[in-house]
């Protein structure tokens, strides 16, 4: 009896110490990221050179948080417009990074449910490789896109909630499908953590062939509770059905507003680039640094982007940043004189310089 009992006991450990082993939960905290290694990615990610405006809304609307990928031998820029009632998602093309045009809705308001007037779309599983390919990848079959939704008309009207969507054509001006009639992830569920209670905003979708976290796909975003915005992360094996990462967020900066990640990796190291506002003056768009995707530490040297110029006066935030060709495209939202628009900066000088 002694024998069976002493069996049991040694089952029930190792199936615990299993469990522990693969628990998103128990992941040992990695080494900082020495300031050398935060010091190169800002030499690599930095773009000191303003291109200027690259879109622009329409009559009585703003544009908003650019995505940018690769499909074809062409780019196209996923990116949001606000009409007064709320946010719908658009997209446009390019053959040079440089001069986009317009083509269409792809995930528009008046579905009549929980995302009717908030349907804000953000690209997901791009090649994460820095310099890499900058195409999307499928799954079962299709293109993907995560998105910020909600019932109510306004700005960003709460509560805002995350959805998904997929097409096979993301390259032409029609609608992409709606998952299901609800959201993956909502202020509401059982599992929803101190620091989002309030509402959700934008997010970012990571394909880990590695499966670092024991998933390959990681939603990055940032949310809100008592008026502070973080950014924290949840993981999926299917892209519908979705369990939050950890308890605290993975980017606090204390007040303010940390948001709109976007995660690439550059050699061993994953890169978060992501925006901050009035947790100091203004909103810029700075860095984050993770060997695990857990623990991140944060640069605090110069802005990778700050208002300088007419169009970006009051804020210059929401990056997509990709490299190309040897030169790093910085996309953001740019608010100054000509309203919210989507502008661009670069490592290089690219006036007068076509990309292939």
């Amino acid at each position: 009896m002694k024998k069976t009992g002493f069996i049991i006991l040694t089952v029930v450990v190792v199936i615990i110490t299993a469990f522990r082993s693969t628990s998103a939960l128990s992941v040992e905290p990695a080494a900082a990221v020495p300031d050398s290694v935060m010091r190169s990615v800002y030499e690599e990610a930095k773009t000191p050179y303003k291109y200027g405006v690259v879109m622009r809304g329409g009559k009585g609307t703003k544009v908003d948080s650019p995505s940018v990928f690769r499909y074809g031998d062409r780019w196209y820029m996923v990116y949001i417009v606000f009409n007064d009632l709320g946010y719908y998602t658009s997209l446009a093309v390019s053959d040079d990074l440089l001069t986009w045009r317009a083509r269409g809705i792809i995930l528009d308001q008046g579905s009549g449910g929980w995302d009717t007037m908030q349907a804000a779309g953000y690209i997901a599983l791009q090649d994460p490789v820095w310099g890499g390919t900058n195409e999307l990848a499928t799954h079962d079959g299709d293109y993907w896109m995560s998105y910020l939704g909600g019932a109510l008309e306004g700005y960003e009207t709460e509560p805002l909630s995350i959805g998904m969507a997929h097409t096979n054509i993301p390259d032409a001006p029609y609608p992409w499908m709606r998952i299901s009639q609800n959201p993956v992830l909502f202020t509401d569920q059982p599992d929803t953590r101190w620091w989002e209670k309030a509402t959700l905003y934008k997010s970012s979708v990571l394909l880990d062939q590695n499966r670092t976290l024991g998933h390959p796909f990681v939603m990055f975003y940032n949310a809100k509770t008592e008026g502070v915005e973080r950014i924290g992360m949840a993981v999926s094996d299917d892209m519908k059905r979705w369990r939050r990462y950890g308890d605290d967020p993975l980017i606090d900066n204390g007040s303010g507003i940390s948001g709109d990640p976007q995660v690439v990796r550059m050699g061993d190291v994953w890169v978060m680039f992501y925006f901050g506002a009035f947790w100091r003056p203004g909103a810029f768009d700075t860095f984050a640094c993770s060997y695990d995707l857990v623990h991140w530490t944060k640069w605090t040297g110069p802005d990778l982007i700050a208002s300088s110029e007419p169009w970006d006066a009051k804020y210059a935030h929401k990056p997509w940043v990709i490299k190309h060709d040897g030169v790093v495209y910085h996309f953001y939202c740019a608010v100054g004189d000509e309203g919210r628009v989507i502008a661009l900066a670069t490592s290089e000088d690219v006036r007068g310089v076509k990309s292939k």
